[in-house]
């Protein structure tokens, strides 16, 4: 009997021995990643907070640059060309934005061996930069750009997040230890939980577009009107949804003190 038991408590020791193994150089990474990783810096938007509402001219830039900058590689699956709309754009206007990006189709064009293309209608959703996982990742040395649509929701930290991201590119400080060096396609940024991404800088100097509004076209003013534009993307009834809960709040009040002048007119000659 004592036996099986002492070969059950060494067969314990071991596997916590090699547990230990394994984990603490795993554990002393990520204590050495912590080190050098930055919290999101603050950012404020028009929409932020219980007041929160679009800036529709933040939002038409923003727009600009996902176009010309960000389309290349990511898509907004999860939002159409009718969306626009509620930016500020008419129809016509809406229809100029959408000409301008035609729509891949599953055939074959015989004439130069590529995907086929059509033009779009209004209520097409946005078209994906690459017709499937397979080629998007060749394109980006095994990279799988994400679908945009929902990513300020979708990364903890939100639109600071993602502000800070498309701002922090930097050399990597002379004390980073060798093993967390980014290599290869690899960028420094300590905004990004392993320190290292895959994506390149996408705002890399000023005047990387031109607003249609004459606005300076800073790094930091296009990744401060993408991230609204993106905001929006992710949840485009958000002004909407404050309006309505405004309203019910204050036909709740109103209510309640209906209610309350009620009780009193009833029972205010009444006894216990």
């Amino acid at each position: 009997m004592i036996r099986p038991i002492a070969m059950l408590v060494g067969a314990f020791f071991v596997g916590a021995l090699l547990w230990a193994i394994v984990k603490t150089p795993l554990t002393n990474e990520v204590d050495k990643m912590k080190a050098f990783h930055l919290e999101p810096k603050e950012l404020h938007l028009a929409s932020d907070g219980p007041f929160g509402h679009w800036d529709t001219a933040q939002l038409q830039r923003g727009l600009k640059v996902y176009k010309e900058v960000c389309a290349a590689c990511h898509g907004l699956g999860q939002v159409a060309f009718y969306d626009f709309k509620a930016l500020g754009y008419d129809e016509d206007q809406v229809k100029a934005i959408a000409s301008s990006w035609p729509i891949q189709t599953a055939t074959i064009n015989p004439d130069t061996g590529e995907a086929a293309t059509r033009a779009p209608i209004i209520s097409d959703k946005l078209p994906q930069p690459y017709l499937n996982e397979v080629a998007a990742r060749a394109a980006n040395n095994n990279a799988y750009p994400p679908d945009l649509s929902l990513i300020t929701k979708a990364r903890e930290g939100h639109a600071p997040y993602l502000y800070s991201l498309l701002t922090g590119y930097r050399n990597p400080p002379a004390n980073l230890p060798e093993e967390l060096r980014p290599s290869g396609p690899l960028h420094y940024n300590p905004y990004f939980a392993n320190l290292n991404i895959a994506m390149p800088p996408p705002l890399t100097a000023e005047g990387q577009v031109t607003y249609d509004d004459g606005t300076r076209a800073t790094v930091d003013q296009m990744a401060k009107d993408v991230t609204a534009f993106l905001v929006w993307t992710a949840e485009p009834k958000l002004a909407t949804r404050h309006a309505y809960g405004w309203a019910i709040l204050g036909f709740l009040l109103v209510l309640t003190t209906l209610a309350y002048m009620s009780y009193r007119s009833i029972w205010a000659d009444k006894k216990h």
